[in-house]
């Protein structure tokens, strides 16, 4: 992995959604990548958790930055509070995608692989979306 290319975190209120699409990411993309992937509440249940958010983006650092891949709405706002947490120097370095969790991780990390910076690869991710 390097430290130059940008990192990729998907958030899912599932575990089994975010494993599943971090093994995709993996046996598409190799390890170019740093990855990290994090899903459920703390209890067990379906959820997010803004303390396991920030362990993904540490997780996931690179000098380039981080993208954020996320599934639902709760787990936006939970990525948004962990982007506020951030120090000064990182919170400008990290974008979460609107995009699809599964087809925006995979191309968000090929992207990243490629060496692309932080905003194409968010670019890219979104142009996923449906107008």
């Amino acid at each position: 992995m390097s430290e130059d290319k940008v990192g990729i975190v998907i958030v899912s209120h599932s575990p089994e959604v975010a494993r599943g699409t971090a093994d995709m990411v993996r046996q598409m993309v190799g390890d170019e990548v740093p990855l990290a992937w994090c899903g459920g509440d703390p209890d067990g249940g379906l959820g997010t958790s803004v303390e396991t958010i920030l362990g993904a983006i540490d997780q996931a650092w690179t000098n380039a930055g981080v993208a954020i891949l996320v599934d639902l709405g709760g787990a936006e706002t939970n990525s948004e509070m962990a982007v506020e947490m951030q120090p000064d120097e990182r919170r400008g370095r990290i974008a979460i995608c609107n995009a699809p969790i599964v087809e925006g991780a995979v191309i968000a990390a090929t992207e990243a692989s490629g060496g692309a910076p932080l905003e194409v690869v968010r670019r890219t991710a979104e142009e996923l979306s449906p107008a």
